[in-house]
């Protein structure tokens, strides 16, 4: 059983490569976003549903390696960074940012400060469809429907709430979903990466989140963070970091924007979820992972000889 437990340490680090969805993508820059508009009297719902729409929830090559979540070109007058890429023309000009918050605030500065978006500002902060349209009237972008496509995301996604904490109408818990049932998790499968199912317990002095997955304290990753700046970050001893989130070669890895990062040791068990039925590709490591479970104990649980797993196999976690 040792043997096969240090195989499985060894496993790849799946889990945390692979695209974020719009949800996490919400989840990760909403603070940034209700932050800006108290500054810059823009609506958050405005300034998430253009980062879902211009980076592809953070997806896209530009937001990636650019940091260019808005698609903001370098324009006169831009004296920082550039990213070329090809857009309505050939290789184009684009901003380079050295992260995703300094992309936000200049979204925000490039709408502040050109005249031709100042009638914005005389709209209600709240009308979110108002600003939506006057944004693809001030030619922000060329798509025929862009003022739709944002409407249709904030909607969606119901992003004025996040109006509405930042004004102060509305607390934080208040966004929060309830648990589903008992009887509905035994078919849900809570992800680390799915940021609306867990509870905000704390805040560090210089203002990073702290979250709780299954009783596991857990933060989000910056991107280009290593194990051993996240260690010095949130106080917990290097080699107890690398433990906690099964890292293969922590040496050699950094961190991406809104990767989980647990900063305590996995439960024997899961509170919440009683069983999880294995997708294709996933391996007991990144089942561990999802559920704040440890390994070892998932193998013990089900009786497993081999941390392989099988596509449909269901694993029972408690």
């Amino acid at each position: 059983m040792r043997r096969l437990l240090f195989a499985f340490l060894l496993l790849p680090l799946s889990l945390w490569a692979q695209r974020i969805t719009p949800e996490e993508y919400i989840q990760t820059y909403k603070d940034i976003a209700m932050r800006e508009m108290r500054e810059h009297k823009i609506p958050a719902s405005i300034t998430l549903a253009q980062g879902i729409l211009e980076s592809g929830a953070g997806n896209s090559a530009l937001a990636r390696e650019a940091k260019n979540h808005f698609g903001i070109k370098c324009h006169k007058g831009w004296t920082g960074k550039t990213y070329h890429m090809d857009d309505d023309e050939k290789d184009e000009c684009f901003r380079k940012y050295k992260n995703a918050e300094e992309s936000f605030r200049d979204h925000s500065e490039f709408l502040c400060g050109r005249s031709r978006y100042a009638a914005l500002f005389d709209l209600e902060i709240t009308d979110y469809k108002g600003w939506a349209r006057g944004l693809k009237a001030a030619g922000y972008a060329t798509n025929p429907k862009y003022a739709q496509l944002l409407i249709d995301r904030i909607e969606l996604y119901d992003l004025t709430k996040y109006d509405k904490i930042a004004l102060g109408q509305m607390t934080d818990d208040n966004q929060l979903p309830d648990i589903a049932p008992e009887d509905e998790l035994l078919e849900l499968a809570f992800s680390p990466t799915d940021r609306s199912a867990f509870e905000l317990v704390d805040m560090t002095a210089d203002k990073r989140f702290i979250y709780e997955n299954n009783g596991v304290r857990f933060a989000y990753a910056k991107e280009g963070e290593t194990p051993e700046q996240l260690a010095q970050a949130f106080g917990v001893k290097y080699k107890k970091l690398c433990d906690y989130n099964l890292l293969r070669r922590p040496d050699e890895m950094v961190f991406h924007s809104g990767d989980v990062v647990y900063l305590a040791r996995l439960k024997n068990k899961n509170w919440k979820a009683k069983k999880y039925t294995v997708a294709e590709g996933e391996t007991l490591r990144d089942v561990a992972l999802r559920f704040a479970v440890k390994p070892e104990k998932i193998m013990k649980k089900n009786g497993l000889q081999s941390a392989r797993l099988q596509t449909g196999q269901v694993l029972w976690l408690r």
